[in-house]
C-alpha cells in the first residue's frame, strides 16, 4: 500500500501535477524505498500543440468527390437523372400518372411505360406555373429514381447537383436543402440553373476565344422560356427574361382547337403531346403557309392525317404517308392536321394570339440585349444557344435566326445554335462540371449545412430571388 502511495508520489512530481497522495506524510521505514523508485521510472510525455479552434469544419478537399457524383436535372415535365460515369441520362416523367383503366395501382415516372391502355391518364404534378408546391408527389418521383430500380444511391457516398429555375422562391431552395440533406442524407449539394450548366458546357466547348466573352442562352421547356445572357459565364440577373409559354400552353391550345374543330380530346393529354411531338413545326413564312392549308386536295401540302391509338392494335399514335391520305380505314380514328400543324408553335412567336400578353421569344431576345451594356451586345448576339424541349420542334432555329436578324443592327452578326439533342444538354453539362477543380468548393457538405443551415447554401448557390424583367 505505501509502495503504491510512493509511485503515486513519484509520478507526480515527474509530471509537475499536484497529486492529492502527496499529502499525506511518508512514513521514514520505506523513504530509501521510495527514493530508488522514484530514480527508476521514466515517464515520457508527448509534446501538447496548441489548438486554436477546437470545433473542426470538414474542408471541401476532404469530401470524397472521387465517387460519381448524381446530376439531377429536374424540370417540370421530365427530370433527367444519371451519374456524373453514365453515357445518357434516364428521361424521368416528373409526374405521378393514374390511370382509367388500372385502379388498383399509381404510376410514378417512367413506371407510365409499364400501362396498357394510355388513354384518359390522370396526372399529379409537382410543379405548377414552373414551380415546384408538391413535395409529397415531388418525394415519391425521386424515392424512385433514387431506388436501385433507377440510380441506386448510396446517399452518404454520393454528391449531388440539383437543378432549379431562375427566381426560384427561397421557401422552394430551403426545402431542397431539407430534403437533399436531412430526408435523404446526400454527402453534399449543388445547386444551380439548366441555363447556366449550358452556357458552361457551351463555352467550353468553343475554340474561338471571341465567343467565350459572352453567351445568350434561350430555354424554352415545359412551363415558360427563359432569355439568359451571361458574362464569362456569369448570369446578368437584371436582364434575364422570362417568357410565360412554354410546352404545357402549346398541348393544352392544340387540345383545345381539335376538340372545337373535330373530337374530343381534352382529357388525352399523352396522346396530344405525342401528336405535337410528331406533327408540328414552326413555320419561316407563316402568311404563304396558312395560304396553302385553305386549298383542296393535292395542292395542300401541309395536311396530315395523325392516326389515333387503341392500345389494342395500334400501340402509338403515328403519321399517315401523305400518298395514303384519305378517309380511315377499318376502326382507326384519325385526326386531320392541317394549319393546327405550325398555328400551336406560332404561340412561342406571338402569345398575344391567345390572350398572353408578352413578347415572343424574337422580341424577347432584343428587349434582353437591350438591357445589357451596349458593347456586351453584339457578343451575345453573335453566340445564341437554344435548349429545351421546344428547340427539338422543326423550324425553331431558322425562325429565330429570321426574326432576330430582321431586328438587330445590320453591323452586327447573328448566330443562333442548337445542340444535337438540347433536353438532355444540361444534364451533360452537369457531368462536365462536375469534373471542373473548383466543383468541390461550390458544394455545400452535410456538416456545413448542420452547421450553419441555410445560410451557407445562399452564399455558395448563385440563385437569384428577385423578379426577372
Amino acid at each position: 500500500m505505501y509502495l503504491l502511495l510512493a509511485l503515486q508520489k513519484a509520478l507526480a512530481c515527474q509530471l509537475s501535477v499536484p497529486s492529492r497522495a502527496s499529502s499525506y506524510p511518508l512514513r521514514p521505514r520505506v523513504s530509501s524505498a521510495l527514493s530508488t523508485a522514484a530514480q527508476s521510472v521514466t515517464v515520457e510525455i508527448p509534446p501538447i500543440k496548441a489548438v486554436d479552434n477546437i470545433q473542426a469544419t470538414i474542408k471541401p478537399a476532404e469530401l470524397n468527390f472521387k465517387m460519381a457524383t448524381l446530376i439531377l436535372d429536374n424540370g417540370a415535365g421530365t427530370a433527367k437523372v444519371g451519374f456524373s460515369t453514365d453515357t445518357e441520362p434516364r428521361i424521368i416523367p416528373n409526374c405521378v400518372t393514374k390511370a382509367k383503366n388500372v385502379r388498383t395501382r399509381i404510376f410514378i415516372g417512367d413506371q407510365i411505360d409499364e400501362c396498357k391502355d394510355l388513354s384518359s391518364l390522370y396526372y399529379l404534378l409537382p410543379f405548377q406555373k414552373g414551380f415546384l408546391v408538391n413535395w409529397e408527389i415531388e418525394k415519391q418521383v425521386w424515392d424512385h429514381m433514387f431506388s436501385k430500380d433507377v440510380c441506386q444511391v448510396d446517399f452518404n457516398e454520393t454528391t449531388v447537383i440539383v437543378t432549379e429555375p431562375f427566381f426560384n422562391f427561397p421557401s422552394v431552395g430551403e426545402a431542397i436543402n431539407e430534403v437533399i440533406f436531412e430526408e435523404y442524407q446526400f454527402q453534399s449539394l449543388h445547386r444551380t440553373q439548366a441555363p447556366t450548366l449550358s452556357c458552361y458546357k457551351h463555352q467550353k466547348d468553343k475554340e474561338t476565344s471571341g465567343s467565350l466573352f459572352g453567351t445568350l442562352v434561350v430555354e424554352s421547356g415545359y412551363s415558360f422560356s427563359h432569355l439568359v445572357p451571361f458574362l464569362k459565364n456569369k448570369p446578368l440577373k437584371e436582364a434575364i427574361v422570362r417568357v410565360n409559354v412554354g410546352g404545357k400552353v402549346l398541348t393544352n391550345h392544340l387540345k383545345e382547337v381539335i376538340s372545337y374543330r373535330q373530337l374530343m380530346v381534352m382529357d388525352e393529354t399523352y396522346v396530344i403531346n405525342q401528336m405535337k411531338e410528331d406533327v408540328c413545326y414552326v413555320s419561316t413564312r407563316f402568311n404563304k403557309d396558312m395560304q396553302i392549308a385553305r386549298l383542296k386536295g393535292p395542292l395542300n401540302t401541309i395536311t396530315r392525317d395523325y392516326i389515333l391509338p387503341d392500345y389494342t392494335h395500334i400501340k402509338r399514335g403515328h403519321v399517315r404517308p401523305p400518298e395514303d391520305s384519305g378517309k380511315s380505314k377499318g376502326d382507326e380514328q384519325m385526326i386531320r392536321m392541317n394549319n393546327e400543324r405550325f398555328s400551336v408553335p406560332e404561340l412561342l412567336f406571338k402569345p398575344s394570339d391567345v390572350g398572353i400578353q408578352e413578347m415572343g421569344i424574337s422580341e424577347s431576345i432584343m428587349h434582353c440585349l437591350s438591357l445589357v451594356e451596349t458593347e456586351l451586345a453584339p457578343h451575345l448576339l453573335n453566340n445564341v444557344l437554344v435548349t429545351g424541349g421546344n428547340a427539338l420542334l422543326p423550324g425553331l432555329q431558322d425562325r429565330l435566326y429570321q426574326d432576330v436578324r430582321s431586328m438587330a443592327c445590320d453591323d452586327y452578326d447573328v448566330g443562333i445554335s442548337t445542340p444535337k439533342n438540347p433536353i438532355t444538354y444540361p444534364w451533360h453539362a452537369g457531368c462536365d462540371f462536375s469534373l471542373d477543380p473548383n466543383f468541390p468548393s461550390m458544394c455545400v457538405s452535410k456538416h456545413e449545412y448542420e452547421e450553419h443551415g441555410h445560410n451557407i447554401c445562399s452564399q455558395k448557390f448563385n440563385v437569384s430571388s428577385t423578379s426577372p424583367s
